[in-house]
């Protein structure tokens, strides 16, 4: 975006949020804005897909320390710019400044060289190095001025966040772009495609795109870095008695676990390699025991579990609980 729309666009009201806002604060607010808003969650709404596209846009400018310190700089010199009649009294203002600028100190005669606009201005104004030169160029010593990033925001499902996958995308103009997810992308994980944002002005390198990875939930498996874990229910008895039980895998057949006599529930059993692989290594599948308690008995299988309860050693398992919790 250049810098000359960053005075219409108030990019605090668009997500809320107070110019003093945290960085930590500012994330929470736009995840919660970018679940509300998101396309998947508003299939063919126009108007929640603009939304996202505006608070997209905000966030992009905001969570960047060097790009929310230039647009608090700019919307302040907005807000407090006086734009004065040739030979009014007083002083500042932007033709002042222009003035100043283009040398060109006879009032009301203010005019943009061709190649310049307001990036170039303000980038002067604020130190990043850009100035009219005799070749046309924006930054120190003629060079030419880099195409500004773009952010993209992408939803794929937990299967292809593990295993990688190559995807396209539509930019701005109608053209795709390929893009290839590496194996164990993170939800939330920035990919950055150089080069595919947008253009220079002046024949420099173009920009880049920054890609946001949403991850859907997987019903069964949960993340933790390379490792797969998921909840395995086992019966009182295979945990009392000791059990060779089936727990699922991503994508292939089941292996078999085998479950100790006095497993409790929470104990995790880990299976080797049977995690997430990805280029830097191969995390481990972690099936996390879940002692299921029948919600219905039958008359004789209550009796036979009291007479069960009446054999045990005459203590109470909370005993050591609630000892440490007096200390």
């Amino acid at each position: 975006m250049a810098s000359q729309d960053w005075f219409d666009k108030d990019f605090y009201k668009v997500l809320g949020v107070s110019k003093d806002v945290s960085d930590a604060e500012l994330k929470k607010t736009y995840r919660k804005l970018a679940r509300k808003y998101h396309p998947d969650s508003n299939p063919g709404d126009a108007a929640a897909e603009g939304k996202f596209k505006e608070i997209s846009e905000a966030y992009s400018v905001l969570s960047d320390p060097e790009e929310r310190k230039e647009y608090d700089q700019i919307r302040a010199m907005g807000s407090g710019a006086r734009f004065t009649a040739p030979g009014a009294g007083g002083q500042g203002g932007f033709e002042d400044v222009f003035g100043g600028m283009f040398n060109q100190g006879a009032p009301g005669g203010y005019t943009f060289q061709q190649g310049g606009n307001f990036d170039d201005v303000f980038g002067g104004l604020f130190g990043n190095g850009r100035f009219g030169t005799p070749s046309g160029g924006f930054r120190g010593y003629g060079g030419p001025t880099r195409g500004r990033d773009v952010t993209a925001h992408t939803t794929i499902d937990f299967v292809t966040a593990t295993r990688g996958e190559t995807i396209t995308l539509q930019a701005a103009d109608g053209k795709p772009i390929k893009v290839k997810i590496p194996a164990g992308v993170a939800d939330g994980q920035k990919i950055k495609l150089r080069g595919k944002g947008q253009p220079s002005p002046d024949g420099g390198e173009a920009g880049d795109i920054v890609l946001t990875v949403t991850v859907r939930k997987h019903p069964v498996f949960e993340r933790e870095g390379l490792n797969l874990r998921v909840n395995v229910p086992v019966t009182f008895a295979e945990a009392a008695l000791g059990a060779t039980i089936e727990v699922p895998t991503l994508g292939g057949d089941p292996v078999k676990l085998r479950v100790a006599p006095g497993t409790p529930s929470g104990r995790v059993l880990r299976v080797k390699g049977r995690g997430v692989q990805t280029a830097k290594g191969t995390g481990d599948l972690l099936a996390v025991v879940q002692v299921a308690v029948p919600s219905h008995l039958s008359s004789e299988a209550k009796e036979a579990l009291e007479a069960f309860a009446e054999k045990l050693p005459d203590e109470n398992p909370r005993d050591d609980l609630l000892a440490k919790a007096r200390s």
